[in-house]
């Protein structure tokens, strides 16, 4: 089964130095812009999905009943019981 990526253009406004930057990066790596452009945004986005989850496990761990529910779950034998 084939997976098909749907791209489009988009137009980012970025500082003259950031983009002499890319082009140089370009050039040293004979890459696209748009490879690159494409990495970079990838990165960020699971670098913010990290620090979610990290806010979630710190939000997580200072709720007092949800570390007792977890303590008393974790307490289990492990043991499967048939109803």
């Amino acid at each position: 089964m084939e997976v098909s990526m749907k791209a489009e253009k988009v137009t980012v406004t970025i500082p003259h130095e950031l983009k002499e930057q890319l082009l140089s990066l370009k050039t040293q790596l004979n890459v696209s812009i748009s490879s690159i452009y494409k990495e970079a945004l990838e990165a960020y986005l699971e670098s913010k999905e990290i620090e979610r989850w990290k806010k979630g496990a710190k939000l997580a761990a200072e709720d007092k009943e949800y570390m007792k529910f977890v303590k008393e779950i974790s307490a289990d034998s492990g043991d499967i019981y048939e109803y």
